[in-house]
């Protein structure tokens, strides 16, 4: 997104990693482009913060893992503080939790650091247009989970509270107050097989693992009150 007369500048760029040598070789691949200027760097996430409000620059080069204050906090801060620089993680965490940690925090893109050095300038104009840049290995984790998310929320659209039969309810409803099977049965004049079998119905029915999860779920959909 360009603010007015942008165009007519370079990018500026501030540059966050906790190691020299990556910092060093990053300014001297970027300040052989002539629409970029690396105008800092910082090797934490407490001096990124500070030189971010310093030098407003329209791109953040960021690594995840830094001491003092993580990349993704110090994303979260700088969105904040200075909300129209672009964030691109550069890391080499393939970790998920992560990936989506960052994109919660505002990054615009994430790149691991096995990407050719000289595609970094490319992506620093790309997120500074609006464009969102992550590696191929994260963006399919990325489909992965957003697919699984799908699924989980359509099943829970399609069967918003399970029904169950008025026998299954007596069996939860002893269930809630912490009675065995074999008591169950006692209580019911059922034999314990019927009552395991009731149990299993249930947990099949409302999608859960076990005795405990049943009863939570009940009572979270009022579907029984524990007195």
């Amino acid at each position: 997104m360009d603010e007015p007369g942008a165009k007519d500048r370079a990018l500026k760029v501030l540059i966050v990693d906790d190691h020299a040598l990556f910092r060093r070789g990053l300014q001297m691949v970027l300040r052989q482009e002539p629409d970029i200027e690396v105008v800092g760097e910082a090797a934490d996430g407490v001096e990124a913060v500070a030189m971010a409000q310093e030098l407003d620059p329209d791109v953040v080069l960021m690594d995840v893992r830094m001491p003092k204050r993580s990349g993704i906090e110090a994303t979260r801060e700088i969105r904040e503080l200075v909300p129209r620089a672009k964030v691109l993680m550069l890391t080499i965490s393939d970790d998920e939790t992560d990936l989506y940690e960052s994109i919660r925090a505002g990054a615009a893109g994430y790149l691991l650091k096995e990407i050719s050095i000289d595609e970094v300038a490319d992506a620093v104009r790309s997120v500074w247009a609006g464009h969102s840049r992550i590696s191929p290995a994260m963006a399919s984790k990325l489909i992965t989970e957003f697919a699984a998310m799908s699924k989980r929320e359509q099943e829970q659209v399609r069967l918003p509270a399970p029904r169950l039969t008025e026998r299954e309810m007596e069996v939860l409803r002893l269930v809630a107050k912490g009675l065995n099977n074999r008591d169950i049965a006692k209580e019911l004049f059922i034999s314990g097989n019927t009552v395991k079998n009731h149990v299993r119905n249930i947990l099949e029915k409302l999608h859960l693992h076990s005795r405990m999860e049943a009863v939570v779920y009940a009572v979270r959909e009022k579907l029984l009150e524990i007195r």
